[in-house]
């Protein structure tokens, strides 16, 4: 496999235009990373631009902050699916999590999970950054329980990243089944390498066409 085939090719800026959508498109086809991640308002538009092309569309629910009602969440979900998503990427309840109402946050986590029902792939967003080390254990079992496929570090939109102690937690908790997505200040090949040494099995990154040509990503997206 690829470095590029683990990548998520992402641009998740609210200010980020058609064009550079279109961009961000072009560019999954030509290096043929695993997906482009956009947000809801562009799914439609990149399914119908990289049908048969072998890239899926992956976008965020429930972003950035995870808040959103379960409800709610379930119904982005299927909408983003009605509209061509094959992979979403939900935050969970994080006030829940830290407030120890396991249930609630497994129950969210589920809503996604049932919502998406085999046609698209979910990955948890737990937002380390935020958590306790007991409390990124305790969410990615519940991620686990509750039938994710995999779990994520960041949402690129808090106080931090992935980092490789994260990741190798995530990956001691969930077990080598399930996967583990390293986002938030991925940059460079040797962050990727890093982060695949540590246990990841997907990468998030703004940063994908210099990674996979082997330069360094000056500034850029936090994701």
């Amino acid at each position: 496999m690829s470095l590029a085939n683990i990548i998520d090719h992402t641009a998740l800026k609210p200010h980020t235009q058609k064009a550079d959508i279109l961009k961000l498109i072009e560019e999954a086809k030509t290096y043929k990373f695993a997906s482009v991640c956009v947000n809801p308002t562009w799914v439609e538009l990149a399914a119908k631009e990289l049908k048969g092309t072998g890239v899926d569309v992956c976008t965020v629910i429930g972003f950035p902050l995870g808040a959103n009602t379960t409800e709610t969440k379930a119904f982005e979900t299927k909408d983003a699916i009605s509209k061509g998503a094959t992979e979403v990427d939900m935050v969970i309840n994080i006030a829940a999590l830290k407030d120890k109402e396991d249930d609630v946050v497994e129950a969210d986590i589920r809503g996604v999970v049932e919502a998406a029902a085999g046609k698209a792939l979910v990955k948890v967003i737990i937002e380390t950054c935020l958590l306790t080390d007991e409390e990124k254990e305790r969410a990615c079992r519940l991620a686990v329980s509750a039938g994710a496929d995999f779990v994520k570090t960041s949402t690129g939109f808090s106080t931090g990243g992935a980092t490789k102690e994260d990741i190798a937690l995530m990956r001691k908790t969930v077990g080598p089944d399930i996967g583990v997505k390293a986002s938030g200040g991925i940059r460079t090949k040797e962050d990727v390498d890093t982060m695949v040494e540590a246990g990841a099995s997907r990468i998030g990154a703004s940063a994908g066409v210099s990674i996979v040509k082997g330069e360094n990503a000056s500034g850029g997206d936090n994701y």
